[in-house]
This record gives C-alpha cells, sequence and structure tokens, in this order.
C-alpha cells in the first residue's frame, strides 16, 4: 500500500519536492530526487515532477518501503519545518506555529522558530543569518517576518517603529465587542505601564462569540489579549487575561493573520496572508461562526 500525504492550504503552491522535503524533514534531497527521476512519487495516478506545483487537496503516493518508513518516523520525532510564506533576497515571512517560541529562550533554546529556519538555511546552498523584526508570543500562531542580515534587520526594524508594517490579527473573543473601533487603553509590559492602541472590527458575532480583525497601531506585549479582556471580551483559550476554555481549544485563540508593508528596498507592496490553522478553523466552525470571504 502506497505512503499518502495530502495537501492542505497552508502547502498549496509549493513544489513537490520542497512539500517531501517539509513533511520528511531528515530525508536526504538527493534520495527524494530519485524518487522523484524514477517516477515512484505520484499524484492523481500519474508520475509527479519534482518541481511540479502543488494544490490544496492533492493527495501525493510514494512507494511504501523500509527505507522510507525509517525516514517518515525519524521526521515525526523532529520539529516540522517551519513553512515559508515569502521570501525574497532580503526578508522571509513564516508561518509560526502555536506553541513554537520565535526566538531563544529558556525551554526554548533550540527548538525555536528562529533557528528551525536557520537550520533550513544551512542545509541549503544559501549563507545568511536571519533574525526576526517582530514578535509574537508563544501560543499565537501566524505570520513572523524575519530579516536577512544586519542591513536588511536594519531597514525593517524601522518600518516597524515608524508604525509603516501592518499587522492584521484574527482573535475569537467571548461575548460581543461593543467598545470603540479605535481602542486606546494602558497595558503592562515588561514590567512598566504603557499606552497601547489597535483597530477593531468584528467579522462575525452570535451574541456569545465575536470574530474580530485587530490592527496593531502600538506593538506590546500581550497588547491584544489585555486590551480586550479590559472591554469584557477576553479571547477564548486565554487562561491569564480570564478567558473561556473550553476542552476542544488547546491554545488561546489569536492568529496573526496577515502583514502589509512596502519593501525598504525597492518600494514594492509586500503582502502575505496567513490561513487559519485547522483547530482554529474547527473551532471556529463549532461556535457557529465564519471567516467572510
Amino acid at each position: 500500500m502506497a505512503i499518502e500525504y495530502h495537501v492542505k492550504t497552508a502547502s498549496a503552491g509549493m513544489n513537490a519536492c520542497e512539500f517531501l522535503q517539509r513533511e520528511i524533514s531528515v530525508a536526504p534531497v538527493a534520495y527524494l530526487n530519485q524518487l522523484f527521476k524514477k517516477g515512484k512519487v505520484s499524484r492523481a495516478a500519474l508520475p509527479l515532477k519534482a518541481d511540479a506545483l502543488l494544490s490544496t487537496g492533492d493527495v501525493i503516493l510514494l512507494p511504501d518501503s523500509a527505507r522510507l518508513q525509517e525516514l517518515i518516523a525519524l521526521s515525526q520525532q523532529q520539529p516540522a519545518p517551519p513553512v515559508i510564506l515569502f521570501e525574497n533576497s532580503m526578508l522571509l515571512i513564516a508561518d509560526k506555529p502555536a506553541g513554537l517560541a520565535v526566538h531563544s529562550s529558556v525551554g526554548h533554546e533550540t527548538t525555536n522558530l528562529t533557528a528551525l529556519l536557520q537550520q533550513q538555511i544551512d542545509q541549503s546552498d544559501k549563507k545568511f543569518r536571519i533574525s526576526p523584526v517582530q514578535r509574537l508570543d508563544l501560543e499565537t500562531s501566524g505570520a513572523c517576518l524575519f530579516g536577512k542580515g544586519r542591513k536588511a534587520l536594519g531597514e525593517l526594524g524601522k518600518l516597524l517603529m515608524e508604525r509603516e508594517l501592518k499587522k492584521t490579527y484574527l482573535a475569537l473573543v467571548a461575548g460581543e465587542y461593543k467598545g470603540p473601533a479605535e481602542l486606546v487603553s494602558d497595558v503592562h509590559a515588561k514590567g512598566k505601564v504603557k499606552e497601547a492602541g489597535c483597530l477593531v472590527k468584528t467579522l462575525s458575532t452570535n451574541g456569545t462569540a465575536s470574530l474580530l480583525q485587530i490592527e496593531l497601531i502600538s506593538g506590546r506585549q500581550h497588547q491584544i489579549r489585555q486590551q480586550l479582556s479590559q472591554q469584557g471580551c477576553p479571547l477564548f483559550g486565554d487562561r491569564r487575561y480570564h478567558g473561556p476554555c473550553p476542552p476542544e481549544l488547546p491554545r488561546v485563540f489569536l492568529h496573526s493573520y496577515k502583514l502589509f508593508f512596502h519593501s525598504p528596498f525597492g518600494g514594492e507592496p509586500i503582502s502575505v496572508i496567513t490561513p487559519l490553522p485547522e483547530e482554529l478553523s474547527t473551532f471556529l466552525r463549532q461556535v457557529d461562526l465564519s471567516l467572510p470571504s
């Protein structure tokens, strides 16, 4: 029986070899390329080329060999390689899973988004160092921006400081949000009280839960979680700020949905949208809400 891999939305647009490299992270690239050359990788009953682009719902079939089973088992013991949503010569934007720290910290010295991305880069023929331009909380998922090298990091950092980097989040909160469209309040951040601001738009609500779109004006630690809790609408899954925590939701419902900015290296607009992870989409349906198209 063949080994099956199903292509989800987050992987659509990747080529077949990149997809298998991500799914079977310890498999040597040369080994995967041999499988493609020998016609042992297929889609819709036809041999698949290594550079073929994939679509959501594609089913990729591999031969059920002892070697592949061993590589798959070893890969499952490793953290999944992060998905890169956008990349050019100066920057990259990665899809951060919930539960993975952005950078090295206590308990996350080697297993963090920056380290995992750097491992991918080091295994390729590219030679550069990356650093995060922004920070996402441990339980927050979604788009996260990195600069390649000091010059890029400095220029992208200026965008952040000058508020030219537009960061849009999706949050599911308890109740019906009735606060202002421009929410400004004091929050606790790194031992100090600081003013924080964001723009809030209700995308859908049923009175007991509301899906909000939030665009940050400032960027304080735990800002969204604190500000919405202050409004009597804490996030689902957020124990720290007294949100409802149903057992079927294993994390805070907060997702970095979109990044938009004009490149400081040429001026072209860069817009990246990250679909909701499966666990958040599933829970949204359970509370009878949906993300408008």
